[in-house]
């Protein structure tokens, strides 16, 4: 059982890490740091885009319009965070 819990952990912790490069990534996009007429910045971007939008799309429905600034990125990570403390401190002493 703490294989599987180990390997539920361990990719939360990767896509909190693409969640984070996503939003550096955009951060360089917009303020013109990357040229977006690279080929490979192009496929990084897209990959990050595709990575990270399915789960970022629901929360931005539900928060308030803020202008230009996107918190959706900081309440997934607040809800990554939440799903791995609940996991380690509450159901895996149940079942270990």
């Amino acid at each position: 059982m703490l294989a599987l819990f180990s390997t539920v952990d361990l990719a939360l912790r990767i896509y909190m890490w693409i969640i984070i490069g996503s939003a550096i990534f955009s951060w360089l996009y917009a303020f013109n740091v990357v040229n977006a007429g690279n080929r490979f910045v192009g496929m990084i971007g897209e990959f990050l885009y595709k990575a990270t939008e399915p789960a970022l799309r629901p929360i931005r429905r539900i928060l308030p319009n803020l202008g230009g600034l996107d918190i959706s990125p900081i309440v997934l990570l607040l809800i990554i965070y939440f799903i791995r403390a609940f996991m380690w401190n509450s159901i895996y002493p149940m079942v270990s």
